[in-house]
């Protein structure tokens, strides 16, 4: 039987998810939970601090010490929701934006070039295979934590 821990050890290494920093846009490093920071904040709307954090699994202390390193990097902005003062609303900001993008543009032209190596049907059952583990993972009961401990 294959070693199934391996399988995913071998791919979190090639997707570069041990790396100290994922990206590099316009002279800036991010880390990993940065980008995807970056990324919730643009795909939800107007999503609360708390949002964000909870869609990522983080907890809020280490998740807000994320927000003021991006913020003073000029990409996030911390509002307060006009309806609930103790809320706060993250957006992007201009550059934020732009920053975002380059990476999604980053991830896009890595996915195609690893895919370029597949015919379509081995893409599809590739595509539809990660859909069906995300799936199952989200119904375990140790979803969104660290497996260990």
């Amino acid at each position: 039987m294959e070693n199934t821990r391996e399988i995913f050890q071998t791919m979190t290494r090639r997707f570069g998810f041990l790396n100290k920093n994922c990206c590099s846009v316009g002279g800036l490093d991010l880390s990993l939970i940065q980008s995807h920071i970056l990324y919730e904040i643009e795909h939800q709307h107007k999503p609360s601090i708390q949002q964000v954090a909870e869609a990522l699994g983080t907890d809020i202390t280490t998740f807000s010490r994320q927000i003021q390193s991006l913020i003073k990097m000029n990409l996030v902005k911390k509002t307060p929701d006009p309806d609930d003062r103790r809320v706060h609303i993250l957006s992007l900001t201009t550059e934020g934006t732009y920053i975002a993008a380059s990476i999604d543009q980053q991830i896009n032209a890595y996915l195609n070039e690893i895919f370029s190596h597949m015919n379509d049907f081995e893409k599809e059952t590739v595509i539809r295979s990660i859909k069906l583990l995300n799936e199952a993972m989200a119904k375990s009961s140790r979803c969104c934590t660290s497996p260990v401990g």
